[in-house]
C-alpha cells in the first residue's frame, strides 16, 4: 500500500464533519462525484476519472466506499484507506459502450446494498459527472429522492488542518521554483513551449525531499498581446524584445496546490507597465492587511478596489478564491471568492489564492499570493519578490 498522505484519524475527522452536514440536510446517503472530494474523503489517487467513478458516504456506516472501473480498483487498494471490500469495481464490458453505462451497474449495486432509497445527496456540478451518467443512475434508483449536494464537501474542505497546511507549504516551495525557472528560461527569441518545458520540469521535480505533482491547471505564460487574455495557452511563438510577460504558475504536492503569479519585463519597462505595477503591488499590500478571521470575502476585495480606483483603474473579475486539494481541470475549491457580494466570513484554516491580474489592451500584469488565514491574521505561504522582474 502506498503511504497515505494523512493519518487515519484525519480521514475520520473529515467524515464526521461531512456526516454532520448530511444529517443537517436530512440525507441518508451522499454520492460524491467530484474527484478532489473523492480523494479528500478516501485518499484514492489515480488518473481514472475519465470513466465514471464515485465515492459513497452512508450516514450510518463507518467507512465510505469507492466505486469505479474494475482495473482501477487495484489503485484503490494501494491508495485508499478503507478495507478492501469497500473498493468496488464495475466490469470492463461497461466501459465506453453505447448499449450500457457504468451507472447502470452502479445503480444495481446500490439497490442490492439497500441504499437506493431515502434522501440521497449528489454533486451535480462536478466536472466529470455527465448528464447521461446522472440520468442512468437516477433511472436505476426510482425509489430514491435525489437532492443537489454540490459543495457540501467543498465547504468542509475549506478549513484546512495543520497537516494540510504543511502540504501547501511544500507546494509553495515548488511554485517558487517554477517562477524561478520561468525567469531563467524566458528571453527574447526563446519559444514559449521551450520555456514551458523547463517550468514543468521544476513543477514535477519538486525538491530532494518530496515530489511535485501535475498541477490542476497547466502553466500559463502570456507574452506580448497574449497577455491581454488570461487563459491563452502556449505555442511555438518566440518571445520578443521589450515584451511584458505575465506568469500564472503553481506547485502541487500530494494534490495540494499553491498558486503564484508574477510578471517579468524583457528589455525596457514601459511607463504604463511601471505605473500599473505600482498600483497592483500597493493593492496586494492592502489585501494582505485586510485578510484575517472575521472579515468577509467582499471586504478583502473592497480593500483592493479602493487602491486601484485611486489610480483610475478597474478590475471586474474576482481577485481570489479558496484553494487546497485539486485535480484537473481547476485548482479552485469553488467556495470562497474574493469579490463583491461574497459575504463568507474568513476563518482560521482558510487558504485563498489572491491573484491581482490586470489584463489591458495588448499587455497585462499578474501578481498573486497563496494566503493562509491564521488566528492572528494571515501568512503568505508563497514567498517570492513581487516586483516586476526586468531581464
Amino acid at each position: 500500500m502506498i503511504a497515505l498522505p494523512f493519518a487515519l484519524d484525519e480521514y475520520r475527522t473529515r467524515l464526521r464533519a461531512i456526516r454532520e452536514e448530511m444529517a443537517r440536510r436530512d440525507l441518508d446517503l451522499l454520492i460524491v462525484s467530484d474527484v478532489a472530494n473523492q480523494h479528500y474523503i478516501t485518499g484514492y489517487d489515480g488518473w481514472s476519472f475519465y470513466t465514471p467513478q464515485i465515492v459513497v458516504v452512508p450516514l450510518v456506516e463507518e467507512e465510505p466506499l469507492w466505486l469505479g472501473r474494475a482495473m482501477d480498483a487495484a489503485g484503490g487498494l494501494l491508495t485508499a484507506w478503507m478495507k478492501p471490500e469497500n473498493v468496488v469495481g464495475f466490469p470492463e464490458d461497461y466501459v465506453q459502450r453505447p448499449d450500457k453505462h457504468p451507472m447502470d451497474w452502479i445503480a444495481e449495486w446500490l439497490v442490492r446494498k439497500g441504499w437506493a432509497r431515502g434522501n440521497i445527496g449528489i454533486e451535480l456540478e462536478a466536472y466529470y459527472y455527465s448528464p447521461k451518467a446522472h440520468a442512468r443512475l437516477t433511472a436505476g434508483m426510482p425509489n430514491a429522492t435525489f437532492q443537489d449536494a454540490d459543495l457540501l464537501v467543498n465547504w468542509v474542505r475549506s478549513v484546512k488542518s495543520d497537516a494540510e497546511v504543511e502540504y501547501l507549504r511544500k507546494a509553495s516551495r515548488v511554485a517558487e521554483a517554477a517562477v524561478k525557472a520561468a525567469y531563467e528560461a524566458i528571453a527574447p527569441g526563446v519559444r514559449e513551449c521551450d520555456a514551458i518545458a523547463k517550468i514543468q520540469a521544476a513543477q514535477v521535480g519538486g525538491s530532494p525531499d518530496f515530489a511535485g505533482d501535475i498541477t490542476a491547471l497547466p502553466p500559463t505564460i502570456l507574452g506580448g498581446e497574449n497577455a491581454s487574455a488570461p487563459h491563452v495557452m502556449w505555442s511555438d511563438r518566440r518571445f520578443g524584445k521589450n515584451e511584458t510577460v505575465a506568469l500564472e504558475l503553481a506547485g502541487a504536492v500530494r494534490r495540494y496546490t499553491a498558486g503564484l503569479a508574477r510578471t517579468m519585463q524583457l528589455g525596457t519597462m514601459p511607463a504604463k507597465v511601471r505605473d500599473t505595477s505600482k498600483a497592483v503591488l500597493e493593492g496586494m499590500e492592502a489585501v494582505l492587511a485586510a485578510v484575517k478571521p472575521g472579515v468577509t470575502a467582499e471586504d478583502v476585495e473592497a480593500s483592493w478596489r479602493s487602491v486601484i480606483q485611486g489610480y483610475g483603474l478597474e478590475k471586474k473579475s474576482r481577485i481570489g478564491y479558496s484553494v487546497g486539494v485539486a485535480y484537473p481541470p481547476d485548482w479552485g475549491e469553488h467556495t470562497i471568492s474574493l469579490r463583491p457580494g461574497d459575504t463568507t466570513v474568513l476563518k482560521p484554516g482558510n487558504v485563498v489564492h489572491s491573484i491581482l491580474g490586470m489584463w489591458m489592451d495588448g499587455w497585462g500584469i499578474e501578481v498573486s499570493e497563496t494566503i493562509l488565514v491564521t488566528a492572528g491574521g494571515n501568512e503568505t505561504l508563497t514567498n517570492f519578490p513581487r516586483e516586476v522582474y526586468v531581464k
